[in-house]
């Protein structure tokens, strides 16, 4: 179930809050129905998915036990620790890569083994990696074990941050599990918070991905014109942004409503100097995730050996480049950033390009290229495509469809670029800080919301192009 549904605005949603806010009298009331009605969002699509998730949960609670009765014997938890990995990997590994392993296995041997095709559950990657965090934290001694099995399974399953982060660790949240406090602040806060990402998603995103699809298509039947490479390729970053940053936002709003407050994920990154700087601020809670549990532990940069440090990074960059998507195109994504992350490491770019703004523009090529990679079904056609954008001679520059998409799409292009930088937010800023009791504030600013709302249904009820690209995460 999309947030950006007609099915989840006006049907799902309004149910649970209701009843949610019925049973304000008890917190584990509330817990318990926020339990069973994630499970219910998660089983909308496919029922059986939600069977893979609860034994998730499940087995996850269970190493967490074992992890927390055996922490004195360290033999004993690293074992239990290893195991927890295995099995957990495992899963992923059975649903999400086992089909592209078989692939490759068959294109470069001579064997023809049979290509399972096997249904990706929703989300697996975001609650898998949450599981692992709850019991490696407990192992670590950075957070209790929870003994109650409705909160270990609130913590992976509630569904404002399920199928799409931001990624939580049960040491942020726990508290908030059994102590939170709902008021009307951050009722009227999550809810201009989900307004805003759902505009991100509907207004911004789904007309930036009728554009990025369209050229996509086109470059894979014959090259396209270099303009048209282009605009297809910005069409595509800002897609990308905006579409995650706007599910996100929704998600960090939804939480705000029941009570719950989300760390950030987003943090504009396409005003990043640094590809460095640009992964601090993309995706925050992936990017501390395999800090946290991958790169600290093999040693982080606190090593004095270079090439160890390299090979941290480079580790940690496979891994990112896999954990997004089960092709080599995803592969060779992560080795890009690689690349530039360890070459800025170890020279100083402020000192090599002393200008803010071309830095800035080396990093916007960089991740635009990048995310050419990242959308191209194969790397053939990511090849063909990066063809275009670069050999105008061959292929010719101009085209009457880059004429057609500015001309239809300008406002949506304009939005998108604006909306990318902290303006928008400096704004936002300006009016909620303003005086108290003046007509914008009072008056201008939830209009403004509830006519965003309305836009947004407006299109929504016109079956307009709703993708969400971190489904098939």
């Amino acid at each position: 179930m999309l947030f950006s549904s007609i099915v989840f605005l006006f049907y799902f949603f309004p149910t649970v809050l209701l009843l949610y806010y019925t049973l304000g009298f008890s917190n584990t009331l509330k817990n318990i129905f926020l339990l069973f009605a994630s499970l219910f969002f998660y089983a909308w699509g496919e029922p059986w998915f939600v069977l893979i998730m609860i034994a998730s949960i499940v087995c996850n609670y269970i190493f967490a036990l074992l992890v927390d009765r055996h922490r004195d014997k360290k033999s004993i938890s690293k074992i239990i620790l290893v195991s927890m990995c295995s099995v957990n990997l495992g899963l992923l590994f059975f649903f999400k890569y086992l089909g592209f392993a078989t692939r490759t296995i068959n294109q470069i041997t001579n064997f023809q083994i049979h290509i399972p095709n096997i249904a990706l559950p929703i989300g697996i990657s975001f609650f898998t990696f949450q599981a692992m965090s709850y019991v490696v934290d407990v192992y670590r001694k950075n957070g209790y074990v929870q003994k109650n099995l409705f909160y270990v399974a609130l913590y992976i399953s509630f569904f404002p941050q399920l199928i799409a982060g931001p990624i939580v660790r049960y040491s942020t949240i726990a508290d908030q599990i059994t102590n939170r406090r709902e008021s009307w602040k951050k009722f009227s806060v999550g809810t201009c918070r989900f307004i805003t990402g759902l505009s991100k998603k509907v207004l911004i995103a789904n007309n930036m991905a009728i554009i990025a699809d369209r050229i996509f298509e086109m470059n894979t039947v014959a090259a396209v014109p270099s303009s048209l490479a282009w605009l297809g390729s910005i069409a595509y970053t800002l897609q990308i942004f905006f579409d995650f940053s706007g599910y996100s936002d929704m998600a960090i709003g939804l939480g705000l409503i029941f009570g719950f407050k989300f760390e950030e994920n987003f943090n504009y990154p396409y005003i990043s100097k640094s590809i460095t700087e640009f992964w601090r601020r993309w995706h925050m809670s992936l990017g501390r995730w395999f800090k946290e549990y991958v790169y600290f532990p093999l040693g982080g940069s606190r090593i004095k050996n270079k090439d160890k440090v390299i090979r941290n990074l480079f580790i940690v960059w496979i891994f990112t480049g896999i954990w997004h998507g089960a092709e080599w195109t995803f592969v060779l994504w992560g080795i890009l950033h690689f690349t530039f992350i360890a070459v800025e490491k170890f020279f100083n770019i402020d000192k090599i390009i002393s200008y803010k703004l071309i830095r800035n523009l080396y990093v916007l090529f960089v991740v635009n290229l990048g995310w050419v990679i990242f959308r191209a079904d194969n790397l053939v056609e990511a090849g063909k495509f990066i063809s275009s954008m670069f050999e105008f001679y061959k292929y010719g520059f101009w085209s009457d469809y880059t004429f057609m998409f500015l001309k239809e799409y300008i406002v949506f292009f304009t939005a998108g670029i604006i909306f990318s930088t902290p303006i928008a937010k400096r704004m936002n800023t300006f009016i909620v800080d303003g005086t108290p009791g003046s007509i914008i504030l009072d008056f201008g600013y939830p209009f403004v919301m509830i006519l965003m709302f309305l836009i947004c249904v407006s299109y929504l009820t016109k079956g307009t192009y709703n993708p969400f690209i971190y489904f098939n995460f």
